[in-house]
C-alpha cells in the first residue's frame, strides 16, 4: 500500500511559484525603498553637507588637503567605526571588510573624482599619503598574521601611526605658511633693493616659489557654482578638460543683499517660513520634464523633513540661507531629535531596529528643550529677518552634525536592506561584506566626494579618498579588534582575512602602487584616463570575487589540511 504525499507535483510547483512571486515582490519593494533613501542621501549632501563642510574648513583655516584628510575623512569613515563597535560581538571579519571598503573608496571614489574634475596634485602630499596608507595596510596585515605580540602593543603601535599621520599633515601646512611668509618678506626686500641683474633673477625665482607654495596653503574658498569646472568640452579621456576661472563668493554682498534698517525687524517672517518649507518650487516644476517631475515628487517629503531638522548655512545664498522662524525651530528640533535617535541606536540590541526603540528614548531628547527653547526665544527677539545675526556661524555646527547624522542613517538603512535581500537570495555573508556592503557602506563617501569634485574641490575630495581608507584600516579595524580582545569576544580568534580578505589586500596594494606610478609618470596631474583605470581595477576585483564565490577559481586563502579517516596514510 503506497502513501500519498502531502502535495502533488502540480501543487508543489504552484507553491514554489507562489513563494518566488512573493520573494520578487518583497525584493522590488526593498529596492524602491533603497532608491528613496538614496534620493534622501543625495539631497542632504548637495544642499546641506557640502556648504557646511566648506564653511567649517574655512573657519578652521584649513587648506583643501588638510580638510580632506581630517574633517571629510573622519565624517565619511566614523560611521563604520561606531557601527562595528556597537556590534562587536557579531561574527564579522572586520579587517577583511575594512580592506574591501578601503579598496572601493580609493579606486572608485578617488577614480570618480579624477574623472569628474581632473586636477593638479601636490606631489609631496600625494606621495606622503599613499606611503602612509601602504604602511598602515601592511602593518595591520603583519599584526593580523603574527599572534605572538600582545593586543595592547599592537593597538598602540598602529594608533601611533595614525596620530603621526595627522600631526605631519598639520605641521606641513604650518611650515608651508611660515615658509610663504618668509618668501614674501624676501620679495619685499628685493623690491626695495637696487634692481641689479642678480636681484632680478632672485626675485623671479622667489616669485615662482611663492606662487607654487601659495596654491597649497590658501584657505578653503567658497566658489560660485556657475564658475566651477565644466566637463562638457573634451576630445579624449587622456586630454585635459577645458576649465573656467573659479570666482569666490562675495560673502559680504550675499549677507547684506536684503538688509534694510528702515523696515521692521520681523517683516515677512511667516511668508519666509512657508517658503522655506515648500517641497517643490514652482519654477523648478515648470522647467522639469516628466522624469524630473517624478524625482521632485519623490523628493518632496525629504525637502520638508530636512528643512525642519537641519539649519541651512550657505554663503552662496541670499542672507547665507538665514530663515529666522525656521532656524529658531531648527534650534529646538535638531538637538532633541539627534539625541533621541542616538539613544535609540545605543539601546537597540541584537536585530532590534532603532525606530522601534525610539519611542522609549524620546524623553532624552525632551531634556534638551530646557536649554534650546530659551535660546530660540532669544534668537527670535534679538535677530532680524533681512540679515543673519553675527552668531549665524554657530548654526553651521548643527548643519554639519545633522547632515552627518542623516548620511549615517541613510547608509545604515541601505546596508540593512541589502542584508535582507542577500538573505532572501541566500548569498554568502563574506561575499556581501567584500562587495555589496563595501558599496552600500560608502555610498555617502561616493556622493560627497562626487559633489565636492563637481563643485570645484577635487583636492579635498581626493585627499579624503586616501585619508578615509587610512582611518578605516588603522582606526576602525585596529580599535574593533582591540575591543574584542578586551571583552573576550569569541570572534577575536576568527581569521580576519577569510575568503576575500587576501583578494582585497592584493588589489589594494596593486591600486596604491599604480597610483604612485601614474602620478609620477603624468607629472602629478590626475587625468580622466586614470580615473577610468582605477574604476576598471575595482571591476576586475569584483569579477575575481564573483568567480571565487561561484567556485570557478580558488581564493588566496590556503587549503585546509585534511586528516586521514583511517590510520596514518
Amino acid at each position: 500500500m503506497t502513501t500519498k504525499s502531502k502535495f502533488e507535483p502540480n501543487e508543489l510547483d504552484a507553491e514554489f511559484d507562489n513563494f518566488w512571486q512573493k520573494e520578487t515582490v518583497f525584493i522590488t519593494m526593498f529596492m524602491m525603498l533603497c532608491f528613496e533613501i538614496l534620493v534622501f542621501l543625495i539631497y542632504t549632501i548637495n544642499v546641506y553637507y557640502s556648504p557646511a563642510l566648506k564653511t567649517v574648513s574655512r573657519f578652521l583655516h584649513m587648506n583643501e588637503h588638510l580638510a580632506g584628510v581630517t574633517l571629510l575623512a573622519f565624517g565619511n569613515s566614523s560611521a563604520d567605526l561606531f557601527s562595528n563597535l556597537a556590534s562587536v560581538e557579531v561574527n564579522v571579519p572586520v579587517f577583511a571588510n575594512s580592506l574591501s571598503s578601503a579598496l572601493f573608496v580609493t579606486m572608485v571614489c578617488g577614480g570618480l573624482v579624477c574623472y569628474i574634475s581632473p586636477f593638479q596634485m601636490n606631489a609631496y602630499e600625494t606621495i606622503r599619503d599613499i606611503l602612509f596608507l601602504i604602511l598602515g595596510t601592511f602593518l595591520m596585515d603583519y599584526f593580523m598574521t603574527v599572534k605572538t605580540i600582545s593586543s595592547e602593543v599592537t593597538f598602540s603601535i598602529v594608533a601611533f601611526v595614525y596620530v603621526i599621520y595627522i600631526l605631519v599633515n598639520v605641521a606641513d601646512l604650518y611650515l608651508l605658511r611660515r615658509a610663504l611668509d618668509s618668501i614674501g618678506k624676501q620679495i619685499d626686500e628685493l623690491l626695495n633693493a637696487e634692481q641689479t641683474p642678480e636681484n632680478l633673477l632672485k626675485l623671479r625665482h622667489l616669485e615662482r616659489k611663492y606662487e607654487y607654495y601659495s596654491q597649497d596653503t590658501r584657505k578653503v574658498e567658497v566658489y560660485e557654482k556657475n564658475s566651477i569646472v565644466t566637463s562638457t568640452r573634451m576630445r579624449f579621456t587622456t586630454m585635459r578638460m577645458v576649465r573656467t576661472y573659479r570666482v569666490s563668493v562675495n560673502r559680504r554682498f550675499t549677507r547684506l543683499v536684503k538688509h534694510d534698517r528702515t523696515l521692521p525687524k520681523n517683516r515677512g517672517i511667516f511668508k519666509e517660513f512657508l517658503l522655506g518649507l515648500r517641497p517643490i518650487k514652482c519654477k523648478d516644476w515648470r522647467k522639469a520634464e516628466l522624469l524630473s517631475r517624478v524625482l521632485l515628487l519623490l523628493r518632496a517629503p525629504i525637502v520638508v523633513l530636512c528643512a525642519l531638522y537641519i539649519p541651512l548655512v550657505d554663503y552662496e545664498m541670499e542672507k547665507h540661507g538665514w530663515n529666522k522662524l525656521l532656524n529658531s525651530i531648527n534650534m529646538m528640533v535638531n538637538p532633541a531629535l539627534s539625541i533621541s535617535v542616538l539613544m535609540a541606536f545605543i539601546h537597540s540590541k541584537g536585530n532590534t531596529l532603532w525606530y522601534i526603540v525610539i519611542k522609549d528614548q524620546l524623553i532624552y531628547g525632551a531634556y534638551s528643550l530646557v536649554i534650546t527653547v530659551p535660546i530660540a526665544v532669544f534668537v527670535l527677539i534679538q535677530s532680524r529677518t533681512d540679515i543673519p545675526p553675527s552668531y549665524h556661524w554657530a548654526f553651521t555646527v548643527m548643519n554639519l552634525t545633522g547632515s552627518m547624522f542623516i548620511i549615517f542613517i541613510c547608509a545604515t538603512e541601505i546596508d540593512t536592506l541589502f542584508e535582507v535581500i542577500s538573505s532572501l537570495m541566500a548569498i554568502d555573508d563574506d561575499f556581501m561584506g567584500a562587495t555589496i556592503k563595501a558599496f552600500t557602506g560608502n555610498l555617502g563617501t561616493l556622493f560627497i566626494n562626487a559633489a565636492l569634485a563637481a563643485h570645484g574641490y577635487p583636492r579635498m575630495a581626493y585627499a579624503s579618498s586616501i585619508g578615509g581608507p587610512l582611518f578605516t584600516i588603522i582606526v576602525t579595524a585596529n580599535t574593533v579588534n582591540y575591543v574584542r580582545n578586551l571583552v573576550g569576544s569569541e570572534n577575536m580568534h576568527r581569521d580576519q582575512m577569510e575568503e576575500y580578505g587576501n583578494f582585497a589586500f592584493v588589489f589594494l596594494s596593486m591600486g596604491l602602487f599604480s597610483i604612485l606610478l601614474w602620478s609620477t609618470t603624468l607629472g602629478f596631474f590626475a587625468r580622466r584616463s586614470v580615473g577610468l583605470y582605477s574604476m576598471g581595477l575595482y571591476i576586475i576585483y569584483i569579477i575575481f570575487s564573483m568567480l571565487v564565490q561561484r567556485k570557478v577559481i580558488h581564493s588566496f586563502t590556503p587549503n585546509k589540511q585534511l586528516s586521514a579517516a583511517f590510520g596514518d596514510i
